[in-house]
Parts: C-alpha cells; sequence; structure tokens
C-alpha cells in the first residue's frame, strides 16, 4: 500500500521553496564538500537543524542523482515504514484488525499522506519521536524482562528526533509523560534504572555529533542553535503569525477523515488497560497542539505529530464500533458528509477559478502576485478530477460506514485519499508551481554550469543554490552584493528580482533588463550568456 501511495510522481515537479529546496541543497553541499560532519547552506555554518535528515538525502542523491525524487525519496521510504510499524503497534496493543484499522487511518488522513510526499524533514523526525514514545508506554508500570531493551530501543529513537530536528524530539514525549505522571497522583510509574537508561540513551545519540561539534567550533552551533528555536518560540516568523486556534483548524481539516472519527474517542480516558497507550497518545495531541499553539511562529507541518495520536484515537473508535461497542453518533455522521464534501468542493472550485483567474484579477493588489496568477498555465476541466474522484471514492466509504462495515470503510477512505493526492500531484501541483516558480526555476536551470554569478535581490530563496548547482568558488562572493551590483566583475553576473521591486535595480545603468516573467525580473550585468 505505502509503496503505491507514496513513491508515483515523487520527482514529477520542482522541489518548493524554501523548506524543500534549503533541506535538498545541505545534502547537496555536503556531497560537493565531501563534508558529512557539518551542515552547510551556501557552504558556510547551517545553524537550524541538525544533520541525519541531510544524511538520509545525501544517501538518497547518491543512488538516485540530485534530483527531486532523490531528495522526497527519503520521505516516502519512511511512510512506507511508519505504515508497517504502526501495523505492528496496533497489533500488538489489541490485534492485527484494530493494526489495519489504525495504518489505513493514516494512509486516509489528508496532510499525514501528503507528507510521505516531500522533501520535508517532519516525517522522519516524527516517525523516530512516535517510535520512542511507544517504547516509553511499553515501559509505563512494566515489569518485564524486556524492560531494558524497550528503554534501549525508545531512547536511540528519541535520540535519532534531536538528531533530525533538535531537542523537541525529547521534550514532547517528556512532556506527556510529565502529565500523566501528575494524573496518577505522583505514583512511580517507571522504574528509575530503566528510565535512567532510557534517558541516557536519548541523550548519548545526539551528543556524539553535538559534542563533536562543540570540539570543533568551541559551541557556536549549539548556541546559535538554541537561539534560532527560541526566537521561533517568542517570535513570529515574518508570515507566520497566526491565531492560537491556527493547529486546531489545521488538524480538523487536514486529518480528515481521522479528526471527526477521533472526536468520538473525547472523554474516555482507559487508564486501567494493561499497556497505557491510549491515554498517552491523548496526552501527546495535547501537549503537541498546546505547545505549538503558545508558540508565535506557526507552520502548517509544526504540528505534524499529532497526526499519529489523530489516527491512532480514530482507529480506536472504529474498533469499539466494529466490535459493536459503540454505535457512531449522529454529529459523526454529519461531520464526516459536511466535512468530506467541503474538501471535495475546495479541490473542484480550485481547478474552476482558475480556469476563470481574470475574474480575479479585480481583487488582487499585490503586483507580483497579480503577475503570476495571470501567467498562461494551460489549465483544464480535468483538474477538477482530483476533487471529483476525492467526492466520489467517498461516498462509496460512507456507505460503507453507514452500514458498519468498518474494513471496508477505511480500505475505501484510503483509496479516497490516495487516489485524490495522486491526480493532484499529477494534474493540480504543476499548475500550482508554474504560476508561483516555475518560471525562476527554470532560469536557474538554465545557467547551470555555465560561469556566472546569480543572486536574487529583494527577497530570500533557496533556489538559485539548488538549481543553479552553486560552485563553492562563487559562496564568498555572492555574498558581497555590492561588488556584484557595482564592482569589476570577472564573470557575468545575473539578478532576480520580484516585479514590484524594480525600483532597486534600475538605479544602476550597467544593468540591463534580459526579460519579465510572470512575477519575476531577470536583469544581467557584463559580457557573456
Amino acid at each position: 500500500m505505502g509503496s503505491i501511495a507514496f513513491f508515483p510522481f515523487l520527482g514529477s515537479v520542482h522541489l518548493f521553496d524554501w523548506d524543500e529546496i534549503n533541506f535538498a541543497e545541505a545534502a547537496r553541499e555536503m556531497l560537493v564538500t565531501g563534508n558529512y560532519s557539518d551542515v552547510q547552506i551556501n557552504f558556510e555554518p547551517f545553524y537550524e537543524k541538525p544533520p541525519l535528515f541531510f544524511w538520509l538525502q545525501a544517501l538518497s542523491m547518491k543512488i538516485w542523482g540530485v534530483t527531486e525524487f532523490a531528495a522526497r525519496f527519503p520521505n516516502a521510504l519512511f511512510g512506507m515504514i511508519t505504515l508497517l510499524t504502526i501495523y505492528l503497534v496496533g497489533k500488538n496493543y489489541k490485534n492485527s484488525r484494530f493494526g489495519l484499522l489504525w495504518a489505513l487511518m493514516h494512509v486516509s488522513a489528508l496532510l499525514a499522506h501528503f507528507y510521505f510526499k516531500t522533501g520535508l524533514i517532519d516525517p522522519v523526525f516524527n516517525y523516530f519521536i512516535f517510535l520512542g514514545f511507544y517504547c516509553l508506554t511499553r515501559l509505563i508500570h512494566s515489569t518485564s524482562v524486556h524492560a531494558r531493551w524497550w528503554a534501549l530501543l525508545g531512547g536511540s529513537s528519541l535520540g535519532l528526533a534531536v538528531l533530525t530536528k533538535g531537542p523537541v524530539g525529547i521534550l514532547l514525549p517528556a512532556l506527556a509523560l510529565l502529565i500523566y505522571w501528575l494524573r496518577v497522583g505522583c505514583k512511580p510509574i517507571i522504574h528509575w534504572q530503566i528510565l535512567v537508561l532510557f534517558g541516557l540513551m536519548s541523550v548519548l545519540i545526539p551528543c556524539c555529533w553535538f559534542g563533536y561539534q562543540t570540539y570543533k567550533d568551541g559551541g557556536a552551533f549549539i548556541r546559535a542553535f538554541i537561539q534560532y528555536h527560541l526566537e521561533l518560540f517568542n517570535q513570529p516568523v515574518e508570515g507566520h503569525a497566526q491565531p492560537f486556534y491556527y493547529h486546531f483548524v489545521v488538524i480538523f481539516f487536514g486529518c480528515f477523515p481521522a479528526s471527526i472519527l477521533a472526536l468520538g474517542t473525547f472523554g474516555r480516558s482507559k487508564f486501567e488497560e494493561p499497556l497505557q497507550l491510549f491515554p498517552m497518545m491523548q496526552l501527546l495531541f495535547w501537549v503537541v497542539m498546546i505547545v505549538f499553539s503558545l508558540a508565535t511562529t506557526k507552520i502548517v507541518n509544526y504540528s505534524s505529530l499529532a497526526y499519529f495520536s489523530v489516527s491512532f484515537l480514530a482507529a480506536h473508535y472504529l474498533y469499539r464500533i466494529d466490535q459493536k461497542l459503540a454505535i457512531p453518533s449522529r454529529a459523526i455522521h454529519l461531520g464526516l458528509v459536511a466535512v468530506g464534501i467541503f474538501i471535495a468542493v475546495f479541490l473542484i472550485v480550485l481547478s474552476i477559478l482558475a480556469l476563470n483567474k481574470e475574474r480575479l484579477y479585480s481583487f488582487i493588489s499585490d503586483e507580483f502576485t497579480l503577475a503570476n496568477i495571470a501567467l498562461p498555465v494551460p489549465w483544464t476541466y480535468l483538474d477538477c478530477l482530483p476533487g471529483l474522484s476525492y467526492f466520489l471514492l467517498s461516498i462509496v466509504a460512507y456507505y460503507f460506514f453507514q452500514r458498519r462495515a468498518i474494513i471496508q470503510f477505511v480500505t475505501w477512505s484510503s483509496i479516497a485519499t490516495t487516489v485524490c493526492l495522486m491526480l493532484g500531484v499529477k494534474l493540480i501541483v504543476p499548475k500550482i508551481e508554474a504560476h508561483i516558480q516555475k518560471p525562476v526555476i527554470e532560469f536557474y536551470k538554465s545557467l547551470e554550469g555555465k560561469p556566472v554569478y546569480v543572486i536574487t535581490i529583494g527577497f530570500k530563496s533557496y533556489a538559485p543554490l539548488f538549481y543553479f548547482r552553486q560552485p563553492k568558488e562563487h559562496a564568498v562572493a555572492t555574498k558581497d552584493i555590492q561588488w556584484l551590483l557595482t564592482g569589476e566583475l570577472d564573470k557575468p553576473a545575473y539578478y532576480v528580482l520580484k516585479v514590484n521591486d524594480k525600483a532597486k535595480i534600475s538605479v544602476y545603468p550597467d544593468i540591463t533588463l534580459s526579460r519579465v516573467e510572470g512575477g519575476f525580473i531577470f536583469c544581467r550585468r557584463g559580457r557573456g550568456y
């Protein structure tokens, strides 16, 4: 199922600026320099992320080449591993039927499914947290002789999570465990020796790399890394200051249909089970949602760890229906119908609006946005297929839900999401990309390997680095913007601006306009290409 769902069309569209290109560029520079211990962007230290995900991408690029497919391959692979892990955990928790329900619910959730098709860091990061968190739940009230092995596996998993994205990989499970401990009256829940072993493993693995970096740079990386993440929490990144409820809206629509079904478990806290997975998954959900709702920077993928909790709770509710222990309420029926129709109609209307985009021009005041939308991208009514397929297949799924044929329901739900996203990636995403970045990406690619400088003016972008294949010897020069604008050049320089920033280049008489395409202006200084 995972191979069918996640791998098709991985390389059918360019990587998206910023994050997808940023991460792929870090991996590319590892290959260029042969330096795999340091994370670099434009061949200088990059303090925002540890290296594990970039190692995976670099390995993928060794196999598949420096391509979009290679950059996204690790997440597709981890998508398969995630579904298998969910199935095995669910089977251990109850039985193989529950494991199947959970795995299919996870792949049915729109965003959870979609992220496995991207080159973002979160699917790998979340997998390691989830695996470590599950091992932690196995240790609660455990007297098993295998407790040490669970501690070793769980601690190692959280250590790898830290090495993927940072200490929040330990913070979130630790907060959930702390709240659980408080809820049971501060009674001992894990033997102290096992807990120490778990903690040591979660710290030891990332310390191997962080310690080496500290030895090399005197702690510069750690200081910059901590400062960056504190700023993310306390100060909104431009364009990402959202209201407190932002992540709840994202989860509600982005994890459909699991988000609706998970509501059926609210108010239930099963502390009597030998394996405390149900209350712990509830706690993990609330920890993730509250922590990232309090953060001033709110980005869609920040709450993506909660997808595991949502799909688990949905599977739990469906399992109770399947075992005739619960009856779906009218609210659940209404939610499935209403939100399903809303999502399908939204996708269909998006394509219809794109076909009639001229009617939107009068509502758009930003010159850059208007120029991009006005590009002659060949939208057709075939682009309604993702929304239409989702609507029709969801009707089939709901038919089985009404009949309480739960396995058939989750099967058709997963098919609906898979077909919708597959068609969307093939039909809609390339056209959206054509509006927002394809002209500039193609421009960078046309200059690859040529003796020129390429920079952006007035906006930040990682695309020139990856798609121009910025050579290491250009790194110093491209940081000296004033020299590139006015100095004596040893090779031609190309400048990319947004159309509403054209005044920034007009004061330099020897910089000539090459062309305007969409919302971008392409200029040149010096003779040559």
